[in-house]
């Protein structure tokens, strides 16, 4: 289970916010060149990622259920296996840089086994799928309420394992059409926040609404009672209803009628509770729906860029700060950002290893000797990067 505070390796701050937080002690001119850095750094990958990003939606748009750009060129089935292969590899590319992780086979079986006290019970025909994917980030515990008959419908509270942003993809299998709106032919994007571990199914297209054990009581004593109290009533006036019969058919067509309401006010009461789970199922995803489609595309790129903005300029700020004359190590470094973010912002974070040295030395900001780091002189940093986004461009 994941604990309450969990959200390792990603900065929830705004770009602006932590740089603020550190120049804040800072005198003037070193401020100054510090902020320049960092404007610097974010051009440089506002840059890089935008151009990646024009790319991964050029090979979208031929499976955007949103588009509505007319396709004048034809596009063969080679180039379109060709195009959906890329917009596969790219997106898991774009994920890992905005810090999601993919749910595994295993991973996402454990998922869908948990049970939740307020998720609508559902049955997933997975042989639907041509493609399914589900991607997550951050994992904590929030407290909600609980009132139903399990707990005598007194309030109490209690803490749900939830994950903070989700996102899926999936394609349907050729011949899978689940309404006239969904086809085979688009790839879906849906990204959702503050999910409980136990609700995701509910956002599985094709999923049917299993009802619960109270629920399937109400129905079934409804039948069981009408099918009894017709029966007692047959056998208490069974000579007179013989009698009845041998001079007149309409006995016959009451019971029929009988029959047929009982039968009728079953299947509307069992459309009625369908009714009452697919509007609470509505409801409950109505504000945790963040963005679909190619919005999704846009949305996380956005976070990627930003996550390595702030991971590059936090690196090299605290490489400053304590490399000293003697330098520090990769695992001394990562140490230094969370122990910084954790004093100063309260914010926890565990540093993929490696990473931080690898954007770092990407930009040019890292010098080494003898196996330490140590930054590049600030005046010149920015002119290294600088240059790398003037040379890309």
């Amino acid at each position: 289970m994941p604990s309450s505070d969990e959200c390792a390796h990603f900065i929830p701050l705004v770009t602006d916010e932590l740089v603020r937080l550190c120049c804040a002690d800072l005198e003037d001119p070193l401020r100054d060149r510090l902020q320049a850095l960092a404007i610097a750094i974010q051009d440089s990958h506002h840059l890089r990622y935008h151009r990646r990003q024009v790319d991964l939606k050029t090979s979208y748009a031929a499976f955007d259920p949103d588009g509505d750009a007319l396709a004048v060129l034809p596009l063969h089935e080679v180039e379109r296996q060709h195009r959906l292969n890329d917009v596969r590899s790219e997106l898991t590319w774009l994920l890992e840089r905005a810090h999601y992780r993919h749910l595994s086979g295993a991973a996402f079986d454990e998922v869908l086994a948990e049970a939740s006290e307020w998720g609508i019970r559902m049955q997933v025909d997975f042989a639907i799928f041509a493609h399914l994917a589900v991607f997550v980030r951050g994992e904590s515990f929030e407290r909600r309420t609980l009132c139903n008959w399990r707990t005598l419908y007194q309030p109490r509270q209690i803490d749900v394992p939830i994950f903070h942003r989700l996102v899926l993809a999936f394609k349907l299998r050729t011949g899978n059409v689940l309404t006239p709106t969904i086809s085979p032919d688009h790839v879906y994007l849906k990204l959702f926040k503050d999910i409980p571990r136990a609700d995701v199914d509910m956002l599985l297209p094709g999923a049917r609404v299993r009802l619960e054990l109270l629920d399937r009581g109400k129905l079934g004593v409804g039948v069981l009672t009408g099918l009894g109290t017709m029966s007692y009533r047959l056998l208490a006036q069974m000579s007179e209803l013989i009698d009845t019969i041998m001079t007149t058919g309409m006995t016959l067509w009451g019971l029929a009628a009988g029959a047929c309401g009982y039968a009728y006010k079953s299947y509307f009461d069992y459309q009625t509770t369908q009714q009452k789970y697919h509007l609470s199922l509505t409801q409950s995803l109505y504000f945790q729906n963040l963005d679909s489609n190619v919005g999704v595309l846009t949305r996380l790129f956005d976070e990627a860029e930003e996550q390595e903005t702030r991971t590059v300029f936090l690196g090299y700020f605290c490489l400053l700060r304590h490399a000293g004359e003697s330098g520090v190590s990769a695992d001394s470094l990562e140490s230094a950002m969370g122990l910084y973010l954790d004093r100063y912002a309260g914010v926890p974070l565990v540093c993929q290893p490696g990473v931080v040295v690898s954007l770092l030395d990407r930009l040019g900001l890292i010098q080494r000797h003898e196996g330490s780091l140590f930054p590049v002189p600030l005046g010149k940093a920015v002119e290294i990067v600088r240059s790398k986004s003037s040379t890309t461009g």
